[in-house]
């Protein structure tokens, strides 16, 4: 990567990336299945996400809305639960599918994260985000963030709106021709493996992998910054202003 060349733009992922995706998933499980303070929540999570990253490119793709999205929903916490010893059955995975569904919507952005897109901005950097997931249900997360006050629409990229989902490069290439932006002045910045660091890599963008859960690479490809707190990834991205 080339060094103190200012960023043409910078986007960042939504879940476990501008807010703790483990919290709402937490409390669905406390709430639903009374697991207590013992129970490896994080590992779990992991698994979840795993499953439904699985049972996405299964149906094609993240479903957006009907019978697909519904069941992929469920199996997701059936699938990734029965390896922790909780048997749920398709009543019992709705509940805490519910459950988890409303907690997302009481959330926070991480520490730094406001003040970082601030100051990209005040820079010139066109600022954005791309994530998966269905329009509406995604949008409303950006608007718990208040982010939607901060980035304009147009810089809003929702793969269930788009008709692409990560780690589709095609969507990352849908933005940059959308904005007329190059590959190779684009940053993104996400959590997740599979769906950000191979998806932005493939479409040669500049890739920071927010490994804030201290996970494994699952692949042989190569993140150009490996970042853990907001304070990692100003440090990155400012520096680049630097003559």
């Amino acid at each position: 990567m080339t060094q103190n060349i200012p960023p043409q733009a910078v986007f960042f992922d939504v879940d476990d990336t501008l807010y703790d995706h483990l919290i709402p998933f937490r409390k669905a499980l406390q709430n639903i299945l009374h697991t207590n303070t013992d129970f490896p929540y994080e590992h779990a999570y992991h698994r979840m996400r795993y499953f439904s990253d699985t049972l996405s490119a299964q149906a094609g793709g993240t479903p957006t809305h009907g019978r697909v999205l519904e069941d992929m929903r469920r199996n997701r916490f059936i699938l990734s639960l029965s390896e922790f010893g909780l048997s749920l059955t398709p009543d019992q995975a709705q509940k805490v599918q519910d459950d988890y569904l409303g907690n997302q919507f009481a959330i926070e952005l991480f520490d730094g994260a406001e003040g970082l897109i601030h100051e990209l901005m005040s820079r010139g950097t066109v600022v954005g985000l791309i994530t998966n997931g269905p329009p509406e249900h995604q949008f409303q997360k950006i608007k718990a963030l208040g982010v939607n006050h901060v980035i304009s629409p147009d810089r809003i990229f929702i793969s269930g709106a788009v008709g692409i989902t990560k780690p589709d490069r095609g969507l990352f290439d849908h933005v940059t021709e959308s904005l007329g932006l190059t590959s190779t002045g684009c940053y993104y910045i996400g959590d997740s493996w599979r769906n950000d660091v191979v998806g932005a890599i493939s479409a040669g963008w500049n890739v920071l992998w927010f490994n804030h859960r201290g996970v494994q690479p699952e692949s042989e490809h190569q993140p150009h910054h490996v970042v853990t707190s907001y304070n990692d990834i100003a440090e990155v991205l400012l520096e680049l202003f630097v003559d």
